[in-house]
């Protein structure tokens, strides 16, 4: 049987908390579904607008929006800095739309991964004064960390509003203006709020301000579909505020009020927009807009949001395209040299520490006994001189999901430019239990000469040392893991439990679907049960798929499992244990229930 960790034991309707009872009354699996994150009164699966945390909450808001006011006002050129991933660029989409609906005069610069890096440094602020000559300057999804950037804007009478989420356990940048849930002196009851999320806020709030002094404005609300895109996209956290946010997003695109662009990025990706889900903002959507941060120039992605001609979307929708499964391509190369790199630092006979070997650039380990005892595997941490920057965090996250470890990919810079002397960029990924920007930051207290910078969230983070240093902070970073309670680093698979028999069926698979804003924070249903199996069948070596029979329902229930490992398969089974999620396969016009598999044991 499989070792699961159930998210809600009460298993009858009085043990439920109240005001959840009538609902348990229609359907008790989705009553016990929202007891297990959580919610205990039904306002808190409220979806209106109305329900929204007020903006004044937002420290520094209210001075964010008088010096935008003036700026539109009198006309002073504004320039939006953002970031090249779909948090940012959605951000940067959203400020244009709004600030030019209203009047201003705005344009905006997204650092180039590859020359610039993260943020507003020094180097962007020139780029933009010699490029745009801005007399306001209004980050989006960074900021927080931009002291050198901030005094150099200052310098040529540049004022800066920063709108950013990042952490930050250091005094804000004396910028004119700073808003950011998670600066050190704000209160706002959200922390959850991803950068689209703060700039939503900011604009509303000046909407409003603008509206009830007679002057040019806009409803911000129309632009919820690109706040929905980067909230999902960045793994924002679904708390209620959040969930209200992309429910309205969703139903626009829906509705066919979505932006061009993220219609006709849908079209290349063969999606209707009436069958969106939340999850298509992370798998379909997000990883288009991303590929031109990480394969060229997020631009491109910014334009085609910003798109208002369907011929122009759909050209710069498939440039995103092209550029994704480039991506993906580049991606696939360097997911197998990493797995490749993994599996020989298993099989090594010796105990293992990573090291550069300069003749193949294939990092291996060695370890002394004593550090082998004192410091378990409890990372995965890798660098080569070939790989490509735009692609690490990507990487970083299937190694983490594939082996339940924080992980962290390094490449150059520049791949021109190997030296010890030379900079590499880091992309970390983590687990529940591992915080990662906290941890990265214990490495820079700990060692201040080996990190350049770093930033992020618990995670997710980035973070740039030079290449001589990379032995180093691996040391450094197990150091901090090993002092962490082994408990952490074994993994929890979660169940919402067995399902009744009238659950398995379409209409209550499109209910569950539509129930809520299923995502990172407000966990996607997921169930078990012992199956009875009719037959089964491995497709393209690699799929299984299975026709099972539950007790009281009346009809065979299809299952598959992706890249499932056939060798493992028992031909004989007679009946699996599994966890797995409701889905509707779509066939020749034809739906029906089938079960995603996300694990499986045989039952003896």
């Amino acid at each position: 049987m499989l070792n699961l960790t159930p998210r809600y034991t009460s298993t009858r309707i009085d043990e439920l908390p109240a005001a959840l009872q009538p609902l348990a009354a229609q359907s008790l699996t989705l009553a016990r579904l929202y007891a297990g994150r959580g919610i205990t009164e039904p306002d808190e699966l409220e979806t209106q607008l109305s329900g929204l945390l007020a903006a004044e909450g937002l420290h520094g808001v209210t001075e964010a929006i008088r010096l935008l006011d003036i700026a539109i006002d009198e006309g002073q050129r504004i320039l939006i800095v953002g970031d090249f991933d779909c948090d940012g660029a959605t951000s940067t989409a959203l400020m244009m739309r709004a600030l030019t609906a209203m009047g201003a005069k705005v344009d905006f610069l997204v650092p180039d991964r590859f020359k610039y890096g993260y943020g507003l440094t020094p180097e962007i602020v020139e780029l933009g004064i010699e490029t745009y000559q801005p007399q306001m300057i209004v980050t989006v999804d960074n900021g927080i960390s931009s002291h050198e950037g901030v005094a150099r804007a200052q310098a040529d009478g540049i004022t800066v509003i920063i709108t950013d989420h990042h952490l930050t356990t250091k005094e804000t940048p004396p910028a004119e203006a700073v808003v950011n849930p998670n600066q050190l002196d704000c209160n706002f009851a959200s922390k959850a709020l991803v950068g689209v999320g703060v700039a939503f806020y900011v604009l509303g709030r000046l909407a409003k301000l603008r509206r009830e002094a007679g002057k040019s404005t806009v409803q911000v609300s129309q632009y919820l579909d690109l706040v929905a895109l980067g909230t999902i996209a960045d793994v924002g956290v679904l708390d209620k505020n959040n969930r209200i946010l992309v429910h309205h997003g969703l139903n626009a695109i829906r509705q066919g009020r979505g932006s061009l662009g993220i219609l006709a990025l849908l079209e290349q990706a063969g999606r209707d927009p009436k069958k969106l889900q939340a999850q298509d903002f992370g798998f379909v959507l997000g990883p288009r807009i991303n590929a031109a941060g990480r394969m060229d120039n997020m631009r491109i992605g910014i334009e085609c949001l910003l798109a208002d001609d369907w011929q122009t979307a759909q050209r710069l929708a498939q440039e995103l395209e092209q550029l994704n499964r480039t991506r993906r391509q580049v991606e696939g190369e360097m997911r197998s040299q990493a797995d490749s790199i993994v599996q020989a630092l298993a099989d090594a006979d010796t105990d293992i520490d990573i090291d550069i070997d300069e003749s193949d650039n294939i990092i291996v380990q060695h370890k002394t006994e004593k550090q082998a005892a004192n410091n378990p595997n409890r990372s995965i941490v890798l660098y080569q001189d070939d790989w490509h920057q735009g692609v690490i965090g990507i990487v970083a996250g299937r190694l983490k999901e594939s082996h339940y470890l924080p992980s962290i990919v390094f490449a150059p810079a520049n791949t021109e430019r190997t030296g010890d002397d030379d900079a590499i960029k880091g992309s970390a990924r983590s687990i529940a239990g591992v915080h990662i920007r906290d941890a990265i930051e214990q490495v820079a207290e700990r060692y201040p000469d080996l990190i350049s910078h770093f930033g992020g969230h618990a995670m997710a983070a980035g973070l740039t040392l030079k290449r001589g240093n990379f032995n180093g902070f691996v040391a450094a970073f197990n150091e901090v893991l090993a002092q962490m309670d082994d408990e952490v680093f074994a993994e929890q698979k979660f169940t919402d439990g067995a399902l009744q028999a009238s659950d398995f069926s379409l209409w209550f698979a499109e209910h569950l679907a539509d129930a809520s804003i299923w995502g990172h924070g407000f966990a996607p249903p997921i169930f078990d049960g012992v199956f009875e199996v009719l037959n089964f069948k491995i497709l393209k070596d690699k799929h299984l798929k299975l026709s099972l029979r539950y007790p009281d329902v009346q009809y065979p229930i299809e299952a598959i499992q992706f890249n499932f490992d056939s060798s493992a398969w028992d031909y004989r089974a007679e009946k699996v244990h599994i966890l797995f999620e409701l889905d509707i396969n779509e066939w020749n016009g034809k739906q029906s229930l089938q079960l995603m598999v996300k694990d499986l044991a045989v039952v003896s």
